[in-house]
């Protein structure tokens, strides 16, 4: 009798252990999905500052370096392609999103550097202002990709390791998108300081 109940004691106690790694477990997924909602969120808002900064930077330029034509047109199609792909994913980052991010960023890295050849538009006070704005757009842009990302893989480790990914499967949790471009020649993000165009890899 004493056998049976100290058995009884042990799988009592086995199963609160269970539950409440269970518990643990389950809402430790939910902590990670809402801080990757909430980090997205971040780069969302200055996706879309962005989008609103291009229109006058390109203006700007347009007014005085009207033979970049090509490149002005350019950086505007992107911007357009990048806004439509936000709107239809509903603002949710996506693969074929996190591309047209990236090419867009190259695009305003080669806007930056043909305005080298115009004097005249670097000493403008509206190309300045939105030079700088722009640059600490992009800065934010990828402190925040790299935030998420980073949440993003935590979050996807968890649910894809053993025994985490029973509670995973149980609690319907699906993995996240990382937003991040597979090409190596767009994975660089344009850093515009006054005057001084440089170029370095993003860290993912």
């Amino acid at each position: 009798m004493e056998f049976l109940i100290g058995l009884l004691v042990v799988i009592v106690v086995l199963a609160l252990i269970v539950v409440i790694w269970w518990i643990s477990t389950h809402n430790a997924l939910v902590r990670g999905r809402n801080l990757i909602q909430e980090s997205w969120r971040q780069i969302d808002v200055e996706l879309t500052r962005r989008y609103e900064l291009i229109p006058n930077l390109v203006e700007t330029v347009r007014g005085f370096a009207a033979h970049e034509r090509n490149t002005l047109e350019s950086v505007i199609a992107l911007r357009n392609q990048a806004r439509q792909l936000a709107d239809t994913a509903g603002h949710e980052p996506t693969e074929a999103r996190a591309a047209a991010e990236a090419e867009l960023s190259q695009s305003i890295r080669n806007l930056i550097v043909s305005v080298e050849a115009y004097p005249e538009v670097k000493s403008d006070t509206n190309f300045l202002h939105l030079q700088r704005e722009l640059s600490d757009t992009e800065d934010r842009i990828a402190a925040g990709r790299r935030f998420y990302n980073a949440n993003v893989r935590d979050y996807n480790t968890r649910i894809e390791s053993v025994p985490s990914n029973f509670v995973a499967n149980a609690g319907r949790f699906e993995k996240a998108t990382y937003f991040e471009a597979n090409d190596p020649v767009v994975r660089q993000a344009p850093q515009v300081n006054f005057g001084e165009v440089s170029e370095r890899p993003e860290a993912q």
